[in-house]
């Protein structure tokens, strides 16, 4: 087995509170509401939304991956930190990958916005890290989401405050 670890930053002008309320603390509402033709629902399967919740992200029928299991294995409210993993779905690669978590970190960045640092853990079945093609898949959809959800925000100064 094989662990690769791949890291990155994108720079947000809003606050890191704000996002990750609404990215972390409010996604089954709000991922659902900004992207109605990629995610149809996102349900707790198990727990209570803390350490430990496993999720359920079930998308549109047209998507070629029907849903998706994460479960969350770390949540620092006071440090805007979250760490989830992939447990079952299509975006994992079962032929290749055990797993592919991600720790992400919203830091205080300039002019009163947010760096969000990501890093992703691919643990492979064999000694092979994941393609350009594989690991770009959920780094574009997840930055595009973020461009979505800050001018949401921004067109929407009031909520997640």
């Amino acid at each position: 087995m094989g662990v690769h670890v791949y890291t990155e930053e994108n720079t947000s002008p809003v606050s890191p509170s704000r996002l990750f309320k609404a990215l972390i603390g409010d996604s089954e509402t709000l991922v659902p509401k900004l992207f109605p033709q990629l995610v149809k629902s996102i349900s707790v399967v198990q727990g209570d939304g803390g350490v430990g919740t496993i999720r359920l992200i079930t998308f549109q029928q047209w998507v070629s991956s029907k849903n998706v299991k994460t479960r969350i294995d770390a949540l620092d409210v006071e440090k805007f930190a979250y760490k989830y993993t992939l447990l079952e779905g299509d975006l994992l690669y079962k032929e290749k990958m055990e797993s592919i978590s991600y720790e992400v970190v919203f830091v205080p960045g300039g002019d009163g916005g947010t760096i969000r640092k990501t890093k992703t853990t691919y643990e492979t079945k064999g000694d092979e890290p994941p393609s350009e093609n594989e690991r770009n898949k959920g780094k574009v959809t997840a930055t595009a989401m973020l461009k979505v959800v800050e001018g949401y925000m921004q067109q929407n100064p009031y909520v997640y405050v």
